[in-house]
């Protein structure tokens, strides 16, 4: 199973354009201090632009960041995250694929490139990346309540339903992978337990019982026709 997802996050890696990097001049030691002091803030300038929102100029101070210090991971993250919140899905992959190309055992570069393929519809692609983040770390709960949202959607159900059980194992204050559960149930065709189901989403978190917040689980990689079956539960 580990040499099978290696070797296909190795086919993911391969097409994916990541030319090696022209080699800079030597730096001093105080010029490379300054760099990353200047990155350092030009990160923080992106995530202040995208707490408030401004996706467009959050990338570009986080790319200034990349820039100035290529080989901090953490700062390819955000930058990847920020452009997945900013519908550029394209430069989030390749944003996240040179995190991995750097460390490929980056959970946190895992979990986000996961989202990205599940967002955009590449479910099989999505079902790798997840796996292999759940490998790196058995208690990620990121990866199994993925994994379930994709098997669902995939129509697998009995592997939707596991993976979603997991994660309520793993995390039982979050709402999102009972919702999951609920959906897998309900499409498996078992609507008493995903009535069951969703009524615990409920009381984890009062707001799921409106309809209209229910629209806000597209921001948790929900799809639109998951959505829908969500409202249908909770109509029910």
């Amino acid at each position: 199973m580990l040499n099978l997802l290696l070797l296909l996050i190795s086919s993911l890696i391969s097409l994916i354009d990541i030319s090696p990097a022209i080699a800079a001049s030597p730096q001093t030691t105080d010029q490379q201090a300054n760099n990353q002091r200047a990155a350092d803030e030009y990160r923080q300038l992106g995530l202040s632009y995208r707490k408030q929102e401004r996706l467009d100029e959050a990338i570009a101070a986080l790319q200034k960041s990349i820039n100035l210090d290529p080989q901090n991971l953490d700062g390819r993250i955000i930058l990847g995250w920020t452009q997945h919140l900013a519908k550029k899905d394209e430069a989030a992959a390749a944003s996240l694929w040179e995190a991995i190309y750097r460390s490929p055992t980056s959970l946190q570069a895992f979990n986000a490139i996961g989202i990205v393929y599940l967002v955009r519809g590449d479910l099989s692609q999505a079902v790798v990346l997840h796996s292999w983040a759940a490998l790196l770390k058995v208690d990620n709960e990121i990866a199994h309540y993925n994994l379930s949202l994709a098997y669902q959607r995939l129509k697998q159900y009995d592997l939707a339903i596991a993976y979603a059980q997991k994660a309520i194992e793993l995390e039982p204050s979050n709402p999102h992978p009972f919702v999951a559960l609920a959906i897998a149930q309900w499409t498996a065709g078992d609507r008493t337990k995903a009535k069951t189901i969703f009524r615990e989403a409920i009381g984890v978190d009062a707001r799921y019982r409106s309809p209209e917040f229910l629209n806000f689980l597209n921001e948790a990689g929900f799809s639109a026709d998951q959505i829908q079956t969500a409202k249908q539960i909770l109509a029910s």
